[in-house]
């Protein structure tokens, strides 16, 4: 197998856009942009045979530059929310960029999504790497970043982060690709299971506040599996709050979560080694153009962002996102794929 870059076009400012595209003996494809280190596409075999899309995305670079909602980006260096946009550490405090009301989300105004990575075939897997500058969205010290991203000839799409700090900082990656296993319409037909017992309660601007809640009893009970449309219009507050799911739930262990599109026979798995993984429902999609001419809207797909807890620096006994300076930063997460 091996890795074929192309020409994806150019942003607004005329900078160049390469695509790089790893094909599996199985049918598979994945295609990943340098902008943004995106997951642009994602092609599946259904249950005939018949290649799936099974991610959202754009077909040109001004696409992913001008629209929001960071369609298959990595994301960093701190994935998710921290409340009021400021931290403390080693006794200093750190102002961030407010791009969520008073919050800071996805790493700020210019996160990962928006920056150029390097990339490179690494054997039968795609390599992408980039240095985050000491300051950078107001991080302190500089922050080596690698990205690998694989896909198997069993269907794996395996995604693995590596990270080095010359100074204490703070590093929460995750890939925020949005998952359709039928490759369209709303996702409210997917079955989903998840394997967790707790999720975090979320306040008004969708910021955990640091209890940790059962699902046992709520709509946020995906233990047995069933319909993501089933109790998204529950008569719930925390729904209420985000307009659907968009809440990090407890994992139990290494599978987080077995998602099913009933159209296309499509079933991924995903695992990770990390704590928390970020249920959202596509509550804020708003209506845009998206690959080969399709129309993305509201809930036409799901992400299932791993990651550590967000809003941890503020909230007692989660799990502490800061990487000491020359301490390393390991992490894996796939999302395995079948026909049922």
């Amino acid at each position: 197998m091996a890795v074929q870059f192309f020409d994806f076009g150019k942003l607004s400012d005329g900078r160049s856009v390469t695509a790089a595209k790893l094909t599996n003996h199985a049918g598979a494809s994945l295609t990943v942009l340098d902008y943004g280190a995106t997951v642009q596409a994602l092609c599946i075999p259904d249950r005939s045979g018949k290649p799936v899309d099974v991610v959202l995305g754009y077909d040109s670079a001004v696409e992913y530059e001008k629209n929001g909602d960071y369609l298959g980006a990595t994301i960093g260096r701190v994935g998710n929310r921290i409340g009021k946009s400021v931290f403390s550490l080693n006794g200093k405090t750190y102002e961030l960029a407010k791009n969520d009301g008073e919050n800071h989300l996805h790493g700020g105004k210019e996160g990962f999504d928006k920056k150029f990575w390097r990339m490179a075939a690494q054997g039968e897997s795609l390599l992408c790497w980039r240095v985050s500058p000491d300051g950078e969205e107001n991080y302190p010290g500089n922050l080596n970043v690698k990205v690998l991203f694989s896909l198997t000839d069993d269907n794996r799409f395996c995604i693995t982060y590596d990270a080095d700090t010359d100074a204490d900082t703070l590093v929460n990656l995750t890939n925020h690709s949005y998952f359709n296993l039928n490759g369209r319409g709303d996702v409210l037909n997917h079955r989903l299971q998840l394997f967790a017992e707790r999720f975090a309660e979320n306040d008004g601007g969708c910021l955990p506040t640091g209890r940790l809640l059962p699902v046992e009893g709520t709509p946020f009970d995906f233990r047995t599996e069933k319909e993501i449309g089933t109790d998204i219009g529950a008569d719930d507050e925390q729904l209420k709050r985000a307009g659907g799911y968009d809440h990090n739930y407890v994992l139990c262990g290494k599978k987080a979560a077995i998602l099913y599109g009933p159209e296309t026979g499509i079933e991924m798995t995903v695992e990770t080694d990390l704590p928390g993984m970020q249920l959202y429902s596509g509550n804020f999609l708003t209506e845009r153009k998206g690959k080969g001419g399709s129309i993305i809207n509201r809930r036409d797909a799901a992400c299932f962002e791993t990651q550590l807890y967000p809003n941890a620096m503020n909230c007692y006994g989660f799990p502490s996102p800061v990487l000491r300076a020359g301490a390393h930063l390991h992490s894996e997460t796939s999302y395995a794929f079948r026909v049922r």
